[in-house]
């Protein structure tokens, strides 16, 4: 049983004291108002990846933030009037964090430091340096002295107790690095311990190589009455290790209140259920039945799941708490049974263990509702009319599709959600290079027909749009394919696609840009544990982890046979688990409430870029200002209430959801009550010795895979 930690930090008393009210500054009299902090950040980049990945973060929460460019010459002057001013008699600190690249970006003696430290103290505001070297004026002895400074590739890193019990409480312990080419250096570090007499708390640490202690990775200095969160390692967005932290480091500088919000989502879509799919031919280099082969190419030999499949499946679920979303075509199930004498075993399990799965309608029997295709040759290409235009399958076809296979799941009993579809290989949608655009004939069919979620394909259509009454939900492909039931097909394929036309491939890894060839091709026994397997895991373990909620989809053939989609399945849950604390559970929602989520965060982070919401805490306060009609998204502390109603969800430690506010005027949240931080300003300086003068950090050198996206593998 997962053990959890997580504390709020209203709880953590002198180790986290700047989590109460902001405090007034020491010369502001005790009549005068509380100050106002509004709930945005500061963010101050000298363009490496460390800042970025922040800001990342924060854009994908929806949580709003003001970029600072140290590179631009038209960038503005960080001072005391562009951090803070008087609103309505009150004062005003214009950001609740500061993230800077290091500790001491600015030259020695710079005003804007300056303007930043007395700022910092007044309204007791954090600082995130974002990738910083380990030297005394941040709370760490010079890694030369005794500690380390290299890379940290495949490093095993652990949260301390602080960590769990503050802000990184929602992980488990582990914060493994990656380590996925052995000719890149991912990961640069400095871990040294904190100097004798600072007040230093270490939450993250990673052994030192050739030595027997642990060095700080991450860890909170507290000095002359300020908080710095100091991290010592390189990093991207893209990276586990920071998309493992980063939760963590936002909640920390935001002290758990900010506006937008985040969950950790994993869904899984099985294609063609009670249909079966063409297999892929090992000597052939195609998939007799299908487009890539050419008419009369070799004999289809079709993958169908069996009832024992079928068992399989559900008692996988069960054991899991995970569902899978069954995306069936009733036609399939029809044409088996004409031609088995009436007998279709596995259909008539599907439907006993309907209740183990959630339903979504694929079509009837699954043809191609695009243009009519001409597979007369391959590539295939979109049929033309006499003059020349494309002819597109018909609103008949399409409606009969979409009607037709709802009528069979009434007569099934399946529990089928109306409005949501997913078209065979996503047809009727735009496809390149052949069909350009839409069929003209689907959007009216799907608002005929009461479709509000339409399945699309996100390496082709990423973004969510409107087709008819639908908006699109982009599903993740996993790259095990739909022709293959056997591990032998799947990684023969592979090697066909991956490889080069010197190593027997198809070459085609060398003709896109976007995708890597392998070295040499997976050997036929070992590829797919050794190499698919933790390849796909990580990829789509990657979209969990950086919180994207669309789902990924396989198909009905990856469950058959040799089951190829769970080793995969398992090691996304297995490794989610390990990582993280039971009150950060893994979301898995059905395809509506997924669209749902794409909708309501498009709309909440379309109004934060164009400046129409606000939102500010005095004292135990928080009031939002946002359009009429938009859910407000926030994360706050456990306890905070909207009017009589407690706020939001819990998750990951804090709370946080989106929430109606009133028709008009602003929303106010009630923070729980917490010590007014006495001790912020006034005794931290008291309790640690006089820092030394602040001088720009030593460059902090970033190896060449942390400035884009570590290649996971050959699909680039």
């Amino acid at each position: 049983m997962k053990r959890t930690l997580r504390t709020t930090a209203l709880t953590m008393g002198a180790l986290l004291l700047g989590l109460g009210s902001p405090a007034i500054p020491a010369t502001t009299a005790a009549a005068d108002p509380a100050p106002r902090v509004d709930l945005r950040v500061l963010v101050v980049t000298d363009g490496g990846p460390a800042t970025a990945a922040i800001a990342a973060e924060l854009d994908g929460a929806g949580t709003p933030y003001t970029l600072v460019d140290l590179t631009r010459a038209d960038r503005p002057v960080i001072d005391a009037a562009f951090l803070a001013d008087t609103v309505d008699g009150r004062p005003r600190a214009k950001f609740q964090a500061v993230v800077l690249p290091n500790d001491a970006p600015f030259a020695a003696g710079s005003g804007e430091m300056a303007a930043l430290v007395s700022y910092e103290r007044t309204y007791a505001v954090p600082q995130v340096d974002a990738y910083t070297y380990a030297r005394p004026q941040n709370g760490l002895a010079y890694p030369v002295n005794g500690g380390y400074l290299g890379t940290v590739d495949g490093v095993r890193a652990e949260v301390t107790a602080a960590g769990r019990s503050g802000p990184f409480g929602y992980l488990d312990g582990a914060v493994p690095f990656e380590d996925n080419s052995p000719t890149v250096s991912e990961s640069y570090a400095f871990l040294s311990r904190p100097v004798a007499g600072a007040d230093f708390t270490p939450y993250v640490e990673a052994p030192m190589p050739g030595r027997q202690t642990r060095g700080v990775l991450v860890g909170e200095y507290r000095h002359d009455g300020r908080r710095e969160l100091v991290v010592t390692f390189a990093y991207n967005q893209h990276q586990q290790q920071f998309r493992l932290l980063a939760r963590g480091i936002v909640d920390w500088m935001t002290q758990e209140t900010r506006l937008g919000t985040s969950r950790n989502y994993f869904a899984v879509h099985v294609d063609d259920v009670f249909a079966a799919d063409d297999r892929w031919d090992t000597t052939l280099n195609c998939t007799p039945g299908d487009v890539d082969c050419a008419p009369g190419t070799g004999a289809p030999d079709p993958i169908r799941m069996t009832a024992a499949d079928v068992e399989h499946a559900a008692r996988w679920s069960r054991d899991h708490g995970f569902t899978l979303d069954m995306a069936f075509n009733g036609g399939g199930s029809v044409e088996h049974r004409e031609e088995h004498g009436g007998s279709d075993p596995a259909a008539d399990r599907l439907v006993a263990d309907r209740d183990a799965f959630r339903w979504i309608n694929h079509t009837y029997d699954h043809p191609y509702l695009g243009c009519e295709q001409d597979v007369s040759s391959v590539p295939w290409k979109c049929a033309t009319d006499a003059a020349g235009a494309t002819r597109y399958v018909s609103r008949a076809e399409i409606d009969h599709q979409i009607a037709g296979n709802r009528r069979w799941a009434e007569r099934a009993g399946l529990p089928l959600r109306d409005g949501e579809l997913i078209t065979g290989e996503h047809s009727g949608l735009r496809l390149l290079p052949q069909q350009p655009e839409d069929n003209p004939h689907l959007a009216p069919s799907l608002t005929a027909n009461g479709i509000a979620w339409l399945g699309a394909d996100n390496s082709r259509d990423p973004g969510q749009r409107q087709v008819g009454s639908a908006l699109t939900v982009a599903r993740h492909p996993v790259n095990i394919f739909y022709n293959a039931g056997r591990v032998a097909e799947q990684v023969d394929e592979y090697n066909w696609i991956y490889t080069s036309r010197a190593q027997g491939g198809s070459g085609l890894c060398e003709e896109l840009a976007t995708t890597t060839c392998l070295d040499e091709p997976l050997d036929a026994a070992t590829g797919y544990t050794g190499h698919i397997v933790p390849l796909e895991t990580r990829v789509a373990l990657g979209h969990v982890l950086s919180g994207d909620p669309r789902p990924h989809f396989i198909h009905q053939s990856n469950l058959a046979e040799d089951r190829i989609a769970y080793p995969v399945l398992d090691g996304v849950l297995d490794r989610y688990a390990a990582l993280h604390a039971a009150n950060t559970p893994l979301v898995n929602l059905p395809m509506s409430a997924i669209g749902a989520e794409l909708r309501d965060r498009a709309a909440w982070r379309t109004a934060v870029r164009d400046g129409d919401v606000t939102a500010y805490r005095v004292g135990d306060t928080v009031t939002v200002e946002a359009p009429a009609g938009l859910p407000v998204a926030a994360t706050m502390p456990a306890g905070t209430v909207h009017g009589a109603t407690a706020f939001g969800e819990p998750y990951a430690g804090t709370t946080s959801g989106r929430v109606a506010g009133p028709g008009s005027g602003p929303m106010t949240l009630a923070l729980p009550g917490s010590a007014t931080g006495a001790d912020t300003a006034d005794t931290g300086a008291a309790r640690t010795p006089a820092p030394a003068p602040y001088r720009k950090a030593p460059h902090t050198p970033v190896p060449p895979g942390v400035t884009r996206p570590v290649p996971p593998g050959p699909q680039g």
